[in-house]
């Protein structure tokens, strides 16, 4: 890859990203065109899942959420108001570095200002299996500097990378979308094509991007999804090129490699497509034209079963071609029913060979081709994800699988979830700037496209299957919408070589841009308390919503060596230990939920809730099981009015073995709410409760 080829292949659209740029928008006007023309309700016999007829899967390469999207409005980013709490007392956006020094996330920008450098060529930090735990530090999330260095922490904003900020602020942007296991791009491919990563022939973990040695590699052993879909008749295909940076991950398969042998048969000793595919790359015209050709005689010899697996999962169009191949079946009506796309390099936005830039050139592309036959757009699906986070930083906790359940882990640690990383659903039913934040993975995919075809993938986990959603919660399918007001970005910035960014001298937390964004009704109703038993304390964990809630429990004063985790259908409960003669504990769960726990061991005062869905009302039981009179104070942390903090704060006074309910209203908040509580008379009580109210419909952003 040259910097002259990258800027010949952006100029070339001429009529496209950077044409538009000077419109004040990087969506193709035909997009545009067609969001304005689609119909704002269902046509008769329509609606839900039936309406869609194509799904098309974009997965780029290794960016973190918080990276991309940490300053977004109205998205769990960098002012999360649930971020964790360190072992040391600070912020999760503080991160530990060398000689006791701290780094705080710092804008790219501002590093390529400083260093002289382009903002579009950060260069790839370790994303290795054993890196990816050393940053997760056991569920503490605070080795993130000493597992990749300070660059970790750089992030995107608005300006830098403005055609994924519009897309967020068009679509809907998934704020609780995970890769699927703490590692490198091969492992959570295999998420996204089969379900699960299982093990390499020697009996390891596949955790690494072994399958890569494809001349020694006989490829993994378990069906794929593609496979399921060709047994039961739905059309699909893989699109890519003659260089596809080793990204199509089907390649990998045993199913697909005998495929490929006896294709390349003819070809003189090429035994696997990217062998092959190397020399035509490399070859004169006339000589890729032989090379091609003999492609052609060993495929000529295929059943009629292997030649459809090869023409869908095997053939490799032209480098530069993807995205005119891909329009050329949009035009022509044969677009299949499920599309993976798999850019080459320089399109992947792999930090080590391409940039934001170039993606958005392959998305525009795509977008457009989609655009100019609204016929085909109106029924259609796009879903533009990351397989891993490379090494850049995300402050979410991921929610990882309990010891108990074996085929989530591997040499004494979870293999997921891993690290968030950006989701955008474009589609007709996701128009309106929505964030949805319910939690997913790669598996969350194949889960849509079970509840779209009926073809089930027996691959994916109970675990799995428990803890993330299937997607759909992302689409609208009901209600009218109309395409919102955008901020509209500036021109995109020149490029130049690759480097490593450094944080600033002068270091200062980040701001998130103000306001919220509309929120898509999520299927939690998460609730905990604790109350004191004979050997420590209970938490009693409930969930009154339709799936299960991932809880995770911080200990702060040593009441366990590391984080819990439960995930809880309807109920369950941790027994905490008090190690000493004080307590402090933190429960965290999706959306922003938590519940923060703080006492003497021998202490008599005690609060439990209870969440009222239809009235969005936060009910809290004052008790008092000591032997003197207790006032406990309740007061709100955020979501009402400054000016009038002092009107929601009460004093409510309890009289020994007495309880006090009183009723906190989170209705004019669209159901958010941050509480804490003290009590006088017991010093060093406290509980804090902060979530969301859900009541089954859209709702905005806390």
């Amino acid at each position: 890859m040259t910097t002259d080829m990258s800027r010949r292949r952006l100029f070339a659209l001429g009529g496209g990203a950077l044409g538009v740029a000077a419109a004040g928008s990087f969506l193709p006007p035909s997009l545009q065109a067609a969001i304005a023309a689609q119909p704002a309700h269902p046509g008769p016999g329509g609606g839900g899942l039936r309406d869609i007829r194509h799904v098309v899967i974009l997965m780029q390469e290794n960016r973190s959420f918080d990276h991309y999207f940490g300053t977004l409005r109205g998205v769990r980013g960098f002012g999360d108001r649930n971020a964790v709490e360190l072992p040391g007392g600070t912020s999760v956006f503080e991160q530990p570095g060398a000689a006791g020094s701290t780094v705080l996330p710092f804008p790219v920008r501002e590093a390529a200002a400083e260093q002289q450098k382009d903002l579009q060529y950060i260069g790839a930090l370790d994303h290795s299996w054993n890196g990816g735990a050393k940053a997760w530090a056991g569920g503490w999330m605070n080795g993130w500097i000493s597992a990749k260095t300070a660059a970790t922490m750089a992030y995107y904003d608005r300006r830098d990378i403005p055609l994924h900020y519009e897309l967020a602020d068009t679509f809907t942007v998934c704020d609780a979308y995970h890769s699927s296991i703490h590692s490198s791009t091969s492992p959570n491919r295999n998420h996204l094509w089969s379900g699960k990563t299982g093990f390499e022939p020697n009996g390891k973990r596949a955790v690494g991007n072994d399958a890569y040695s494809e001349g020694t590699h006989p490829g993994y052993d378990w069906s794929t999804y593609a496979e399921r879909l060709e047994k039961a008749g739905r059309s699909w295909r893989t699109y890519t090129e003659w260089e596809n940076f080793t990204d199509n991950q089907i390649e990998f398969y045993a199913t697909f490699k005998a495929v490929a042998r006896k294709a390349l048969s003819k070809t003189g000793g090429h035994t696997y497509m990217e062998s092959f595919y190397a020399q035509v790359r490399g070859a004169s015209e006339t000589e890729r034209e032989r090379l091609l050709g003999l492609l052609e005689e060993g495929v000529a010899t295929l059943t009629r079963q292997e030649r459809s697996l090869f023409e869908r999962g095997l053939r490799r169009v032209p480098t530069g071609k993807l995205a005119e191949e891909f329009a050329k079946d949009v035009a022509a009506g044969t677009l299949p029913e499920v599309s993976y796309l798999v850019p080459s390099a320089i399109d992947s936005e792999h930090p080590s060979v391409s940039s934001p830039v170039h993606s958005a050139t392959v998305v525009y592309k795509i977008l457009d081709a989609l655009g100019k036959h609204p016929d085909v757009w109106r029924h259609t699906a796009v879903l533009i994800n990351y397989d891993e986070n490379d090494g850049f930083f995300d402050h979410v906790p991921p929610p990882v699988a309990p010891p108990g359940v074996t085929d989530e882990q591997w040499e004494g640690r979870p293999t997921g979830l891993g690290v968030r990383v950006p989701m955008l659903v474009v589609s007709p039913w996701t128009v309106g700037g929505y964030v949805c934040s319910e939690v997913f993975d790669h598996t969350s995919v194949i889960r849509f496209l079970e509840r779209w075809t009926g073809v089930e993938e027996p691959n994916i986990g109970d675990w799995r299957r428990q803890v993330t959603g299937d997607l759909t919660s992302a689409f609208d399918f009901t209600r009218k919408r109309r395409q919102p007001a955008v901020q509209r970005p500036g021109a995109i910035p020149p490029l130049s070589g690759r480097w490593s960014p450094k944080p600033p001298a002068v270091q200062r937390l980040p701001e998130q841009e103000p306001g919220v964004r509309p929120a898509r009704p999520l299927p939690y109703q998460p609730d905990a308390q604790v109350r004191r038993t004979g050997g420590g304390l209970r938490v009693e964990l409930a969930n009154s919503g339709r799936s299960s809630v991932h809880f995770a429990l911080y200990p702060y004063a040593g009441e366990f060596t590391a984080p819990q985790h439960q995930d809880v259908r309807r109920d369950g409960h941790w027994t905490v230990p008090v190690a000493g003669e004080a307590y402090r504990f933190t429960v965290t769960g999706p959306n922003g939920f938590r519940r923060e726990f703080e006492g003497a061991a021998d202490g008599g005062a005690e609060v439990t809730s209870r969440v009222d869905g239809r009235d969005r009302d936060l009910h809290l039981t004052l008790s008092n099981n000591g032997r003197r009179a207790l006032t406990f104070l309740v007061r709100p942390l955020g979501y009402v009015d400054e000016a009038d903090l002092r009107g929601w704060t009460r004093r409510i006074t309890v009289k020994p073995g007495r309880s006090r309910t009183v009723v906190h209203s989170a209705a004019d908040a669209h159901g958010w709410y941050d509480l804490v509580v003290t009590a006088e008379g017991e010093s060093g009580f406290r509980r804090r409760l902060m979530g969301h109210i859900e009541n089954g419909r859209a709702s905005v952003s806390g």
